[in-house]
């Protein structure tokens, strides 16, 4: 009998075990939004997916949707506002896109991610899911985004589809140049160029400025974001404008976002904007300010969180734009 108990025993440790082991690989990634549905009151299945399209960290999607959004209010005519219709779908395969982006990504940088502590619990590199599910998975998202860029116009389309091997090739940049986060402006302000596609038919100069003052916003934000990883970057080799700026990284910022802010202006003159944008655009710059002085580039949660104030920063330019265009 003691031996008997002896054996329920082991078996119960053993069990106990393994689930604190699945315990510890469903806890919350390091940068999610604390208290997510995802990780409380999403079904446990669903859960590696969820995380893997980053639906636990929106910032990402809105970061990717603004510069359509501005586009989309700056290209709409006078005394309209913009198409809420449009606006939807460009939500929806923003949401889409971005979780595409972010599968591929993960799938390439598995083994990166299980040595770095910030991404070492991402569904991939601590074995949630395999790397055959999550392309079944990145499938099944781009299908759903060409869907929606097939509603489109033809020129809208055709851009579209041209941002293709920018997503193929973020991923693989931080091996091979200290500026991976102008890789990313690239991708995340393709937007800029599709909306006004979408609602003009082409895709005019102010179009390409708001294009360029994007990257330039993109420049900081990204490297505000990249100082949280930058010492398990140096140590398994991976580069970000966050390791090469250093300690010079506020100055930096200053250039990308005092940039960001006259290309964007220039943008608001050809298109013909108001002084609704104008204050917008004011608004915006004082953001800039702010976050510039508020972040400790020491401190991972003072970065996280400067970084995600940039939803609000897009929110100050499309209220200004829409509001120019309608009254």
């Amino acid at each position: 009998m003691v031996l008997t108990a002896n054996a329920d025993n082991a078996s119960s440790g053993r069990k106990k075990s393994m689930s604190s082991d699945e315990i510890q690989k469903d806890q919350p990634i390091a940068d999610t939004v604390v208290g997510h549905w995802v990780n409380h009151g999403a079904p446990q299945f669903t859960r590696p997916y969820l995380r893997l399209a980053r639906v636990d960290r929106p910032i990402g999607t809105w970061l990717l949707l603004w510069p359509c959004w501005w586009s989309i209010a700056m290209a709409t005519s006078r005394d309209q506002v913009p198409d809420i219709w449009l606006l939807a779908l460009f939500a929806i395969g923003a949401f889409l896109m971005r979780a595409a982006g972010c599968t591929f990504n993960d799938i390439v940088d598995k083994e990166f991610d299980a040595k770095v502590e910030r991404t070492r619990l991402r569904p991939l590199p601590s074995g949630q899911i395999t790397v055959f599910q999550a392309w079944i998975f990145l499938l099944g998202l781009v299908a759903l985004s060409f869907l929606i860029l097939l509603t489109f116009n033809p020129l809208a389309v055709v851009v579209g589809l041209a941002s293709l091997p920018l997503i193929v090739i973020y991923p693989f940049m931080k091996r091979v140049t200290y500026w991976p986060q102008l890789f990313l402006g690239l991708t995340f302000n393709w937007g800029a160029m599709l909306g006004w596609a979408a609602v003009s038919g082409e895709v005019p100069v102010a179009a390409l400025l708001l294009f360029t003052g994007g990257i330039l916003w993109t420049l900081g934000y990204d490297t505000i974001y990249a100082h949280q990883d930058k010492e398990d970057d140096a140590l398994i080799g991976v580069k970000s404008t966050a390791l090469k700026f250093g300690k010079s990284t506020k100055s930096w910022l200053f250039a990308f976002y005092g940039g960001a802010v006259l290309l964007i202006g220039l943008s608001g003159v050809l298109a013909g904007m108001g002084i609704g944008f104008q204050i917008g655009l004011l608004v915006l710059a004082l953001h800039f300010i702010w976050q510039i002085r508020r972040v400790d580039i020491e401190n991972s949660a003072s970065c996280l969180g400067i970084f995600r104030s940039n939803a609000l920063a897009g929110w100050l330019l499309f209220i200004g734009a829409t509001l120019d265009r309608w009254i």
